[in-house]
């Protein structure tokens, strides 16, 4: 990639599997990359040329502004398992929407969940009569992000939530490919690769096909 159709990519949650797959395919087209991370110490693998790794905050509004500014796009891949989904992404949310439109950043790309998405029947699968309650509180957490984006985000923030199926494994092996469908489970296999996936987090910054939609992913 020419330095004409590189951009600058910020990638909040860094240091997981998604959020490390997303910053090496970034480099690999040619983007530059900010990897936010809450403690750089314990990545020092992630720093690489073409990345600049730092600490920040998701969830605070200024840290999201003053981090992003001069940057093309966000991906927001990051979680917390001790911190209630539902305040956490409500927080994530909040401070993406003000801080990147505040830094001028048009573009962001934020990580879903299966349990969200339409089945066959029309019910989400997290509505399922037998679905654990435990997996359903998580689950809340994205469902909660996705309405404050939708209700939150103006013109300015072009926004999309990307999903992958329930079966996000790290030993898959990648395929060089992925198939879409707008807020439904995709049939078949119902996995996908780190490096497949990051494939439609990266098109969808390159050239941004869906917008203000849930967009699940499989191969």
């Amino acid at each position: 990639m020419d330095n004409d159709t590189s951009k600058k990519i910020i990638v909040f949650g860094a240091g997981g599997r998604v959020g490390r797959a997303a910053v090496a395919e970034a480099v690999a087209r040619g983007h530059r990359v900010t990897a936010v991370v809450r403690d750089p110490a314990r990545h020092p693998d992630l720093g690489r040329p073409g990345v600049e790794v730092v600490r920040g905050d998701v969830t605070d509004p200024e840290s999201v502004a003053v981090l992003a500014g001069g940057h093309d796009a966000a991906v927001h891949a990051s979680a917390r398992l001790d911190v209630p989904s539902e305040e956490y992404f409500a927080a994530t949310a909040k401070a993406l929407v003000s801080g990147l439109t505040a830094a001028g950043v048009g573009r962001l790309v934020t990580l879903g969940i299966a349990t969200t998405l339409e089945a066959a029947s029309g019910a989400r699968l997290m509505d399922a009569p037998d679905f654990p309650a435990e997996w359903r509180a998580f689950a809340q957490g994205h469902v909660v992000e996705f309405e404050l984006l939708t209700d939150g985000a103006g013109p300015e923030l072009d926004w999309l939530m990307v999903v992958p199926p329930l079966d996000l494994n790290p030993e898959a092996e990648p395929t060089g490919g992925y198939r879409t469908a707008v807020g439904t489970v995709l049939d078949g296999s119902g996995r996908i690769a780190h490096a497949d996936l990051a494939l439609a987090l990266l098109d969808e910054i390159e050239a941004p096909r869906h917008s203000r939609v849930q967009l699940a992913v499989s191969v």
